[in-house]
């Protein structure tokens, strides 16, 4: 991490898991254990159903709130999906997109991510951009070449003030959910080759100002490391954010 050019953010991706009932009790538990620990930025994205119970409790602390996912209309006939300025209006400041279950599961493709990426910055919601490649990729040495093909399609018509405000996640797809990490030297070369494209398309000094994040099973036995390379600015955290005590010994790994 480097925090004199951009932030640390530590972010949950709780997934669906926890009723409002149950990500009550959570957060509950977790404010007292990162109360006044403001080396990076906390934020847990939760289920649809939780988010107004979510936004209530972490009122008036350090805890901020995402969502999992967002429509990229503002209105219309779309069964089911939520709007931007819906999610901004419960109180939503950031917004996962992209992620790859939501590629592999949903159809989500580089193009919609883009559209809902776009629809996140217009309401004023920072977009945790979800990019990695799936294990045959990097079996084929291609790693650069699809996260760089995600990110510079996601950010399609997205211009260098407005790219200051997302935040990029790499998630090698084969180490989300498996056990498997990437070492903190893979993660730091990935989170890099991610920041040249940056530097490529806005120049130096924007890409050294984007948030990366690592995003593939990182815990609290493998945090430090992870987040002592250069690139890597934070984590978006899955199961382990599910558990207070775990979740904080990462958001400490970042102190």
């Amino acid at each position: 991490m480097n925090k004199s050019v951009r932030k640390a953010v530590i972010a949950g991706n709780w997934k669906m898991n926890m009723t409002p009932s149950e990500a009550e009790k959570l957060v509950n538990e977790l404010k007292p254990m990162v109360e006044g620990k403001n080396g990076c930025d906390i934020v847990v994205c939760v289920p649809f159903v939780d988010i107004a119970t979510v936004v209530n409790a972490v009122k008036g602390t350090n805890v901020k709130v995402g969502a999992q996912n967002v429509h990229f209309k503002k209105n219309g006939a779309y069964t089911g999906e939520i709007s931007a300025d819906m999610l901004k209006e419960c109180g939503v400041e950031y917004v996962v997109i992209g992620h790859s279950e939501r590629r592999q599961y949903f159809g989500e493709t580089d193009e919609t991510v883009n559209l809902r990426l776009k629809a996140a910055l217009d309401a004023g919601i920072t977009p945790i951009l979800c990019v990695g490649e799936v294990l045959t990729e990097r079996e084929q040495d291609v790693t650069a070449e699809v996260v760089a093909r995600q990110t510079k399609i996601a950010l399609l018509d997205v211009d260098a003030d407005a790219v200051k405000n997302v935040i990029i996640a790499y998630e090698p797809v084969w180490a989300i959910g498996t056990g498997k990490t990437a070492t903190s030297d893979q993660a730091d070369e990935v989170c890099g080759i991610i920041r040249d494209v940056l530097a490529a398309k806005y120049g130096k000094d924007v890409a050294e100002a984007v948030t990366i994040q690592y995003g593939g099973s990182m815990k609290p036995d493998n945090a430090a490391e992870l987040l002592s390379k250069y690139h890597v600015d934070g984590g978006l955290i899955g199961g382990a954010s599910l558990k207070a005590a775990d979740f904080t010994a990462i958001v400490d790994a970042a102190q």
